[in-house]
């Protein structure tokens, strides 16, 4: 962010931001069949079943990449007659340029999908750090890739180009390692079958709604933000919000450690396991929720002074209100993973797009009567919806009474500490149960 301020204007930027939102809608192109896919293998594999795992891999790989190259088909005709620039209200950037950016984002975004079933074998394999590890790092290097055209002087369009390149280069990266690492997962057609895809067309519809959801959530209140208020106040806006996600990332940590021993768990069925998993995953995201908030209380706003190079004001209300959304955004994300891990996430979906998009409607309005403080104060409705959905369900799932878990909240034990919890968890001894 410092380089971009450094080398583009601020309203460049701004208009930057919101184009990058629009593609982010692409990722409902796989129907959710990755994430279902990664579930599946996993509870398959856990049962000792991994030709069944690779008859679901190699099923969802096919049908992922057909519908990828046939939205890709799509795109470009698309965005050769829709005037994108003026439905986005942009003009720092040049309208050919705009469509050209979301093509080579789009395509990005589209590859992403495969990415998510590539990393699903090393989750069904109880390697999932690895994996992580690796999704990780292609990441990071797609990023700083696309520092070096700013920093040269070039625009958007060559940025979102050298992205896109970047990404697919990792995606094909990410496939030679798991065909080396996992003899037994192979790319091929042998195992396909249309049967899997449509037992498993529920289960992915229902995922689809999670990106839709995650780009209203992020893309769609950028927008919201734009058309009220304009791309000045859309790089500020975004700026205090990057920095507040800060605790957002260590919660999506817990979450992605404890997703794949959910469905373990679950696949062999061990109930208490699943219980007791849900319970410090939730006590663990909200440490680190607030432990992280209020250091960013502290810190956040000379950091963003020195980050931004002075082009964003630090405002201790406005990051206060968005680090404020993280905590409540803790609780009920990281007890979902419970329903996601383990396939029973349809109602969850509905939820989730439900309140996002009324949480747009929400932001376009307080942006227009309190500016900012009002974009950030709405995003609290969404969380505190989903918290009085979410947890209730997580709850029935694990045969947990609430007083019990109220109670598990405040107890600290030593097993607490990650590596040992999760070593312990897979022995599954009786006292488990009593913890």
């Amino acid at each position: 962010m410092p380089l971009f301020f450094h080398y583009w204007a601020i309203s460049v930027y701004g208009d930057w931001l919101i184009v990058n939102a629009v593609p982010n809608y692409l990722a409902f192109s796989s129907i959710g069949f990755g994430s279902a896919a990664a579930n599946e293998m996993t509870m398959l594999n856990s049962a000792g079943d991994s030709e069944g795992a690779l008859r679901v891999f190699q099923s969802c790989w096919w049908l992922i990449a057909l519908i990828g190259m046939a939205v890709a088909a799509m795109l470009a005709p698309l965005l050769y007659v829709i005037p994108v620039a003026t439905l986005l209200n942009v003009h720092a950037i040049a309208a050919a340029d705009v469509k050209w950016i979301v093509f080579y984002l789009g395509v990005s975004v589209l590859l992403g999908q495969l990415e998510q079933l590539i990393g699903a074998a090393y989750t069904c394999v109880a390697r999932y750090s690895y994996g992580q590890f690796l999704k990780s790092m292609i990441t990071l290097v797609a990023f700083a890739a696309t520092i070096v055209p700013v920093v040269l002087g070039y625009g958007p369009r060559t940025t979102a180009l050298v992205f896109a390149i970047a990404n697919i280069l990792g995606t094909f990266t990410m496939g030679f390692c798991v065909r080396r690492d996992i003899p037994w997962i192979r790319f091929g057609w042998r195992y396909a079958q249309l049967s899997e895809v449509r037992r498993l067309a529920p289960l992915a519809l229902a995922f689809m709604a999670f990106p839709i959801g995650n780009a209203l959530n992020q893309g769609g209140t950028v927008m919201a933000v734009g058309y009220a208020l304009g791309p000045v106040d859309v790089a500020i806006f975004s700026s205090a919000r990057t920095v507040s996600r800060v605790a957002l990332q260590m919660v999506q940590m817990v979450n992605s450690t404890f997703w794949p021993e959910i469905s373990l768990a679950y696949g062999a069925g061990k109930v208490d396991v699943v219980r007791t998993l849900h319970r410090r995953a939730c006590q663990m995201a909200l440490v680190l929720a607030v432990a992280i908030a209020l250091c960013m209380m502290t810190f956040g706003p000379w950091f963003l002074t020195h980050w931004t190079g002075g082009h964003v004001p630090p405002s201790r209300p406005l990051l206060a209100i968005l680090l404020l959304v993280v905590i409540i955004y803790a609780l009920w994300s990281t007890s979902s993973t419970l329903a996601a891990a383990t396939n029973r996430h349809e109602r969850l979906a509905l939820w989730y797009v439900t309140a996002t998009a009324v949480t747009v409607g929400f932001t376009y309005v307080l942006a227009r009567l309190y500016g900012l403080y009002g974009a950030a104060a709405s995003l609290i409705l969404s969380e505190i919806i989903m918290n009085l959905y979410v947890l209730p369900n997580s709850l029935r799932l694990s045969r947990d009474s609430f007083p019990a878990f109220l109670a598990s909240m405040g107890h600290y034990p030593l097993s607490l500490r990650p590596g040992v919890l999760l070593a312990r968890l897979r022995r599954s001894k009786p006292r488990l149960e009593a913890e």
